[in-house]
């Protein structure tokens, strides 16, 4: 710790207005927030929405994590479903959405060359080619706006441009949240408190358990003006210079997935997910700053490396980074019941299934903190060891997540009881009647206890 660091100044304490009250007060509007906020709203709740950032849709948006995966158990069972479909439905009745056909969703070369380069294949599978499988491809202007349609169709009382600052606890309630605005400090309070934010922040102030985690974090990026169909047949058609220049292209980039470019809905705009950065922590304004910097760096770089060497990227220019830096794990949750490696990587199902991704079970006990009566989280800050966090953060699933919260906070309210004493098996039942899956039965491959 340097000098400065521990200096400190007093607050002063003062009153705080309150500018909204409601049933339900969500905090973060990325996707888990998001439907959150959506489901508890259209379950009769009224419901408070805060976001710090101009829009919604987090990571999906502003993070421009343009692939929705994890959405399928083995064999292609399309297993998050409910609002996140729904969603994907929107953006592609706009033209901002593109996925294959159920046809298509086999293991060939033929589909491969169709659908890979859409980022709609099973990276878990060494096999080649891989399966293609259900999974879709978006444009982030088409995320906000169909996001931002859901919240005013639901009623949900939206407030943007609120940065969280502290929660109000009152007799080991969460009786509301405090926020930061160009206003000054303004209060909202609430019945329920559903912490979106992705940090843990909402449970972290109220005193909840949790654990510090880390993984690499990424200034994701677009690149416009590309000859996608060159850039593709020079692949296939002359494979060992495409590997050789590909891997220098990785040493360029410092660290990228398999694919370091995937189509976009937008013609010529390619998404790229890199660079990787390990060692950053995403809760440290210094490090952020550290890791905008060398990610712009690593960005340029490449631009100009592939407009020298790459067919296709001749003409490739900087569309721009994303608003928002993709961070994958910070603080976890240590809830009513801890998801561990084994839980994921077994498929192990629990009788309090409220949700669900790729092969995995999520169980309602996973959501809730110890000691607070009416507070749940959904999100990549969930109740979960770090290794499996890794295994089981997509956006696909914390919306479900999302979703399961926002009809737990409408059941316990209904029933006047605690979250941990709400009627799981309601809130399967009502997910499942609005289209989602809750993971209440089990698929062929999940291990039954």
């Amino acid at each position: 710790m340097n000098s400065i660091e521990k200096i400190t100044v007093s607050e002063s304490s003062r009153e705080v207005p309150v500018v909204a009250e409601s049933d339900v007060v969500v905090v973060g509007g990325g996707p888990a927030g998001l439907s959150a906020a959506v489901s508890a709203a259209r379950n009769g709740c009224s419901v408070t929405l805060v976001e710090r950032y101009h829009h919604l849709g987090g990571m999906a948006s502003g993070g421009m994590v343009l692939v929705l995966d994890d959405m399928i158990n083995e064999g292609n069972e399309i297993v998050t479903t409910g609002i996140v479909s729904e969603l994907v439905d929107r953006m592609a009745a706009q033209d901002g959405a593109v996925f294959p056909p159920h046809e298509d969703c086999i293991a060939s070369w033929e589909m491969w060359k169709k659908w890979s380069r859409w980022g709609c294949i099973d990276f878990h599978k060494s096999q080649m080619p891989q399966p293609i499988v259900h999974a879709v491809s978006f444009d982030p202007d088409a995320f906000k706006r169909v996001s931002l349609d859901l919240v005013r169709e639901s009623g949900v009382n939206l407030r943007l441009h609120s940065w969280f600052s502290e929660a109000i606890v009152e007799d080991g309630r969460v009786a509301g949240v405090v926020c930061q605005t160009k206003l000054g400090k303004q209060a909202i309070k609430g019945k329920m408190i559903i912490d979106a934010s992705g940090d843990l922040d909402v449970a972290t102030s109220a005193g909840s358990s949790f654990l510090t985690g880390q993984f690499i974090v990424t200034t994701v990026f677009r690149l416009c003006d590309i000859d996608t169909d060159k850039a593709e047949a020079f692949e296939y058609s002359h494979p060992e210079e495409f590997k050789a220049l590909d891997r220098q292209i990785r040493r360029v980039l410092g660290g990228a997935w398999g694919m370091w470019w995937l189509k976009t809905p937008l013609p010529g705009i390619v998404w790229c997910n890199c660079p990787h950065m390990p060692g950053y922590d995403g809760m440290s304004p210094e490090h952020m700053v550290a890791a905008e910097i060398e990610g712009r760096d690593r960005m340029m770089k490449l631009l100009k490396f592939v407009r020298e060497n790459l067919p296709g990227f001749e003409n490739a220019k900087m569309l721009g980074a994303a608003e928002q830096m993709g961070v994958r794990q910070t603080r976890l949750l240590q809830g009513e019941y801890v998801v561990t490696k084994d839980d994921v990587m077994s498929r192990r199902h629990f009788a309090d299934t409220v949700c669900r991704g790729r092969d995995y079970y999520t169980p309602y006990r996973a959501l809730l903190p110890k000691g607070l009566d009416n507070l749940i989280v959904a999100g990549r800050h969930y109740s979960a060891e770090s290794s499996a966090q890794k295994l089981s953060r997509e956006i696909p699933p914390c919306m479900v997540q999302g979703e399961a919260a926002g009809v737990a906070v409408s059941v316990a309210l209904e029933g006047n009881t605690a979250l941990r004493d709400a009627d799981v098996s309601k809130i399967q039942q009502r997910l499942r009647a609005q289209g989602a899956d809750p993971g209440d039965i089990p698929s062929f491959n999940a291990l039954v206890e």
